[in-house]
């Protein structure tokens, strides 16, 4: 089997490690990974700001750098939900205004084969135990894409359990959203604090040691809030936890989870 991996723009940019990760973790699960170098941003920014039309280039540059490739894998539950549930929106509105000929046809193609990473291992890999090694103390958000965009359900938290060493503490509020919400940051930012504080208050009553997420978007929000707080809890994707093995450790860059730089750190042991 082969998948192509959607990294996201802000993995490529920030967050490289958790794209090593998911190729790290796919391999070890018999999954042969490409990367179309075609690949750019998904179009979210601009149409949750409301740039509907300047989203429209974007989705056939994905459409036509995703084509032949039979799963497209992405360890972003926003830019999954962003394909999933606004292209199909996106592409009628833009041929009915008679504009972006063809477009709906190759939306229509790509759709079906777009997969969260957690769903792509649990639904199609068929697995829940990938062979993981992680012996630290681990409470998981879920981003409201994955959440309520996707109905990614438990199946982030059944990868979680059935890793080694790691132990799952349930977060108060989980289903409860963290304050980034894309642009509404940026728009409501002291809102979008007050909720990440209050996100990172229910974490760190846990005791556990690592915040973990499966969109770096959230974990940018949630992980700057720690850092500047101090402390020893870090916010991690969860690609780096289930990368990691007793043979070759993985993951655990507090700097890189919790700043968005790519700094090289000793992973956590």
């Amino acid at each position: 089997m082969r998948a192509a991996l959607f990294v996201t723009c802000v993995n490529d940019a920030l967050y490289p490690r958790t794209g090593i990760a998911v190729v790290r973790l796919l391999e070890r699960l018999g999954v042969g990974v490409d990367f179309p170098a075609a690949q750019t941003c998904c179009g979210q920014p601009q149409y949750n700001t409301g740039y509907r039309r300047e989203s429209e280039p974007l989705l056939r540059r994905t459409a036509e750098a995703f084509a032949g490739h039979p799963y497209v894998v992405t360890p972003s539950g926003s830019c999954a939900a962003m394909v999933r549930s606004h292209y199909p929106r996106i592409a009628r509105l833009a041929e009915r205004e008679r504009r972006s000929p063809g477009l709906v046809a190759q939306v229509d193609d790509l759709v079906p084969r777009v997969y969260e990473l957690t769903e792509f291992v649990v639904d199609v890999l068929g697995v829940t135990d990938v062979g993981a090694y992680f012996p630290h103390t681990v409470t998981y958000h879920p981003s409201c894409h994955g959440l309520r965009g996707l109905g990614l359900g438990d199946r982030p938290r059944r990868l979680l359990a059935a890793v080694k060493g790691l132990d799952l503490v349930e977060l108060p509020g989980a289903e409860e959203c963290c304050g980034f919400g894309g642009t509404f940051a940026v728009k409501n930012p002291d809102v979008s604090a007050a909720m990440g504080t209050d996100k990172v208050d229910s974490a760190a009553g846990t005791g556990a040691e690592v915040l973990c997420g499966a969109d770096n978007s959230c974990l940018a929000h949630l992980g700057g809030i720690l850092r500047r707080r101090g402390g020893a809890m870090r916010a991690l994707h969860i690609a780096e936890i289930l990368a990691s093995t007793e043979a070759s450790a993985f993951g655990g860059a507090s700097t890189e989870a919790s700043t968005g730089t790519s700094t090289e750190e000793e992973p956590l042991r």
